[in-house]
Parts: structure tokens; C-alpha cells; sequence
């Protein structure tokens, strides 16, 4: 089957040739320090405080704009990226309540438009995406946010720099939730809804206007500020010189983000000096980047590409063993070369050696002969093929390359006696339809969804696809996956305060999913990004993230 993109290459050419021209002369750009990214999103993430386009939104519109009470240290390429203090200097859990979280905040931190970053501020910004009744509460903001953290109930202020969170049940895994919930300008936002016109009288779409407002001219504490904003065509971001981490003030001057969602256009935008970076390169065209004298970075990373399997009553995979024989049968040596390298062949969500690990069974690799006996036994053949259906994107956020990928797969996977059907949508409304699920309609009857995902911490990498207390809209149990047994694996984790118990619990876990299968597991990315030889000081950590404040160029 051929996959097209979903736009008429015209129509994908003007947008390019707009968005280049805005850019400006060389000379203008030469007179500051200007650093060019081309995105694979579509569409400029958005600012408001909470951005979509997946985790590519968190990484060039959420960390450079906004600040979290918990980071990510992305200062190093050579070990994972761990949890560090953010506008929080320190947390704890009440040693008698676990439900109940104190949080110390920094002291000092402004946001942009010069307000204090206080408890005050935090409290506004749990309450924006958890609180109905809070006049500043954004819908829009809460499936990208609420998803990620679950357990968190409420916010209430001690003084003006402690915050007690509290969780609706004991959840050893909320700091690292915290990394998303992103600390947007109360007093920016007042300003903005004052300045809707009186005639709109509804509280609710005042609250609406002012958020549309505060978008187009955010205020967040980040090492950088919004100082120009084109929807669809381009996002400029000026150096925060005020900004609290002396480490993190960024050297460079000012920063443009431009969506560019196809991998030969992003190539020949490096390649033709409009960009100084581009996400996902063309595999293909690695080589003439490279020739050229730019840098391809890549790293290991906690990255998963799969495909999400649907237990919805009906659904083709119910039958381990024709789960076990799609992991079985897919050819990842090939699928790398195809890639020039640039993946990983995943053996679980987490690679042998990792702590959550936990020696499963059942072992990932190609197989084909064991894969056709396994769908043999459940009753399908070359003459009789079990059809499935994909929901894909043509791009985007961690998606790596996902038309020649899953074409690749479904040639795979015929020789396993699959029949192997796309729906191709837009990136970001594949993603919106991932936290609905398998049952509703928006999946237009697929049976499984290749989002790729961050597992970099318990969360993010397992729970929210395995509990059933995570089924859809609570967060991405897309496929409707779970049980008694499993559910106790994730409370035996998520009550485990201790690290190394917390670990023993997740790699149980861990060997569990991989034994049973809910996913075919295709690739791990290494995050490839091209890059001008002038932009130095870049540190490609084992992270879905990476940190511009801290770049320089020459």
C-alpha cells in the first residue's frame, strides 16, 4: 500500500516558501546572535503554558518559555537524564499522609512581565487545569496536562513559598508528573482578560478570550520570551537576560521556530542555509548533510516508536499469540538500515540492563518461522490473513519517520500473514485522538496506533497504559489494556517511596507487559537533528529533550 502525504505538494510549497521568507536578510540576521530550528510539527505548539504537538511542544515552547517545579538535568550526553529542583528548590512527601506533598519554592523568581513567581502563582496555575470552578480554568489546556498527572487533586498555598499538593491516592511518581505542568503569569493573564471588550459578557468566554490573548503574547519565567508569533509560520523567542539559573541565561540572542512537518523539506531548508537546525532528518540525505559539513546528533534514549494494541471487544489482537508473532515478525535489522542507522531495536520499553528491566520471558527479536507457527495455531494463513488497521501521522513529535516506517512494517508483517490497513491523519489530531481511545470514533475503526512515547520515568513509560484507572479520558490507555494483576503490579510501584524497591516493583511490571504484549515494539529512537557547525555547545542528552538555553553560536 502507498502512503501519501495528507497535503498537495503546492500547497506544501507555498507554506515553506512563506515561512522561509520570513526569516529575514542575511544581513539583519548577522547584526544578533539568531538561531533557526525547522519542527516536524505542522503547527506552532502551543504558548498559552501548556503546549500540544506532543512532546516536541514541551521541548521548543514549553521548557524555553515556561518554567516547572521539577526539570529534567539535560546537561549531559553520557547518562540519563534525571529529576532535578526547578522553581521547587525541594519536595517532600508527609511521612505520615502520602497523599499530602510539600514544595519549597525558590525565592526571587519573576516571570517575564515582571510579577513574582510565588505560591500564589502556583496554586493559580494547578488550578487552571483542575479546578472547573476557577474563573481562569482553560479546557484546552486540560487533556495535555491532567493525562500526565492523574493523582493530582488539589494545590493549596502554606506561604508565600510553600505549596502542599495533594494527590487522591499515595503516588511516589508525582515529581516527575510535575515536569509538565508548566507555570504561566497569573497577573499576565488578569491583565490580558481585562482587556476584553465589555460586550462579551460570559465568564466562561472571557476566560476563553483572554487565554487566546495571553497565547499571542505569553508571559512564563523560561530562559526565553515570546517576542513574535505567526501562527502556522513562525514563533521568535529573545533571550531572557533576567533569567533565575545563572547556568541556564541563554548566549543566544534570539531563537525562531519554524513548522516544517516533511523530512525532504526540513533537508533542503538546512541544507539552502534558511535553518540552523532541523528536526529528524531524511535518512537518506544524511550523508550529503554531513558531506556539507553540518553535525548530525543523536543520542540513546528513552523513546519508544510501537504500535498500541486495542482490547475493545472485536479487536484482531486479543489472541496473544498473534501479539507475540507481530513482535515476532517484524524485520528491525532492515528497518534500521533503512534509517541509516539511526534507532535502536527495542527488546522491551526499557532496554536489558535498565533497573525496571526485570528479565521477561518472552524475548523480542525476528523470527518469522516462530512467528507463522504462532499465527498458524491461532487460526490464519497466507490465504486467510488477519486484517489489522493503523491509526498513523505523516509527522511529528518523536514520530522519527512514520510513512516509510509503517510501510516497512506492513511489508513485515504480510509475511506473517497480516493484512496490514493505514489511516493517515495529521500529527496533532492523532495525538488528541490517542487520549479518546480505541472505542470512540475517531479512531475510524483501527485497531491499534502508532503514537511514539517518552519512558523516561514509571508514568510515562508503563502506567498510564496498563492501569485501569488510566482507560480513556483519563489518560493514554488507548487500546483498553489491564487486569487485577496488573493493577496491583502499578500500586505496588506507585505506593514504593524507597528507589530501590520502587524499581524491584517496576521491573515486575515491566516483564509482565512485555510477556503479555499490548504493544509491538518497533524502534527506539536516537533522536537524529542536523545542525550548522556555528551552533556550538550542544549537548544531545538520553532524553526526549534538549536544552537551547544553554547553545551559544558563533
Amino acid at each position: 500500500m502507498s502512503l501519501n502525504p495528507l497535503q498537495p505538494c503546492r500547497l506544501r510549497h507555498l507554506a515553506l516558501a512563506a515561512a522561509l521568507s520570513l526569516l529575514g536578510s542575511s544581513a539583519a540576521l548577522a547584526q544578533e546572535k539568531v538561531l533557526r530550528i525547522a519542527m516536524t510539527a505542522a503547527d506552532i505548539p502551543r504558548t498559552l503554558g501548556q503546549p500540544d504537538q506532543g512532546f516536541e511542544g514541551n521541548r521548543f515552547t514549553g521548557i524555553p518559555i515556561y518554567d516547572a517545579l521539577t526539570h529534567w538535568d539535560l546537561s549531559k550526553a553520557d547518562a540519563p537524564s534525571v529529576l532535578v529542583p526547578g522553581l521547587a528548590a525541594s519536595w517532600a512527601v508527609d511521612a505520615a499522609d502520602k497523599t499530602k506533598w510539600l514544595f519549597k519554592l525558590r525565592p526571587g523568581v519573576k516571570f517575564h512581565d515582571g510579577s513574582p513567581l510565588n505560591a500564589d502563582a502556583v496554586v493559580w496555575n494547578v488550578n487552571k487545569v483542575l479546578d472547573k470552578a476557577a474563573p481562569h480554568f482553560d479546557a484546552s489546556q486540560v487533556g495535555v496536562t491532567a493525562s500526565r498527572m492523574p493523582t493530582l487533586k488539589s494545590a493549596r498555598k502554606i506561604d508565600d513559598l510553600t505549596v502542599e499538593l495533594l494527590t487522591s491516592e499515595p503516588d511516589s511518581f508525582l515529581p516527575i508528573n510535575l515536569t509538565n505542568l508548566f507555570m504561566a503569569s497569573p497577573a499576565h493573564w488578569e491583565a490580558k482578560l481585562k482587556a476584553v471588550p465589555a460586550a462579551t459578557t460570559d465568564p466562561a468566554e472571557r476566560a476563553k478570550a483572554a487565554w487566546t490573548a495571553f497565547a499571542a503574547d505569553p508571559s512564563g519565567s523560561g530562559p526565553f520570551k515570546v517576542t513574535r508569533f505567526v501562527a502556522r509560520e513562525r514563533l521568535e523567542l529573545a533571550a531572557n537576560k533576567a533569567y533565575w539559573d545563572a547556568k541556564r541565561t541563554p548566549r543566544i540572542d534570539k531563537v525562531v521556530l519554524i513548522p516544517m512537518p516533511e523530512a525532504n523539506a526540513r533537508t533542503a531548508a538546512l541544507l539552502g542555509g534558511q535553518v540552523d537546525w532541523i528536526e529528524a532528518p531524511s535518512p537518506d540525505a544524511m550523508p550529503q548533510i554531513q558531506q556539507r559539513g553540518f553535525k548530525i546528533y543523536s543520542n540513546a534514549q528513552p523513546h519508544v516508536w510501537p504500535w498500541q494494541l486495542s482490547f475493545a471487544e472485536g479487536s484482531p489482537w486479543l489472541d496473544k499469540r498473534v501479539r507475540q508473532a507481530a513482535n515476532l515478525c517484524v524485520d528491525r535489522g532492515g528497518l534500521k538500515q533503512l534509517l541509516g542507522g539511526m534507532m535502536a531495536e527495542p527488546k522491551g520499553t526499557v532496554p536489558p540492563g535498565h533497573p525496571w528491566w526485570g528479565n521477561p520471558k518472552f524475548d523480542i527479536k525476528t523470527d518469522v518461522k516462530a512467528a507463522q507457527a504462532l499465527m498458524t495455531a491461532a487460526g490464519h494463513s497466507a490465504a486467510k490473513p488477519l486484517k489489522v488497521k493503523v491509526q498513523i501521522s505523516a509527522s511529528g513529535s518523536g514520530q522519527m519517520q512514520p510513512l516509510p516506517m509503517n510501510e516497512y512494517v506492513q511489508q513485515s508483517l504480510k509475511e506473517c500473514h497480516f493484512d496490514v490497513q493505514f489511516d493517515v491523519i495529521e500529527w496533532n489530531t492523532l495525538f488528541t485522538n490517542w487520549r479518546k481511545g480505541a472505542k470512540d470514533p475517531s479512531a475510524n475503526g483501527a485497531n491499534a496506533v502508532n503514537v511514539s512515547f517518552a519512558a523516561m520515568d514509571p508514568f510515562f513509560a508503563m502506567v498510564r497504559f496498563v492501569s485501569t484507572k488510566t482507560f480513556p479520558p483519563v489518560s493514554n490507555n488507548w487500546g483498553y489494556y489491564g487486569n487485577a494483576e496488573v493493577d496491583k503490579l502499578v500500586a505496588d510501584a506507585r505506593t514504593a517511596f524507597d528507589d530501590k524497591a520502587r524499581d524491584a516493583a517496576l521491573a515486575r511490571l515491566h516483564a509482565h507487559i512485555v510477556e503479555d504484549a499490548p504493544f509491538v515494539w518497533i524502534a527506539h529512537d536516537v533522536g537524529p537533528r542536523a545542525m550548522s557547525a556555528k551552533v556550538k555547545n550542544v549537548v544531545q542528552p538520553r532524553s526526549w529533550f534538549i536544552d537551547i538555553a544553554t547553545m551559544t553560536m558563533d
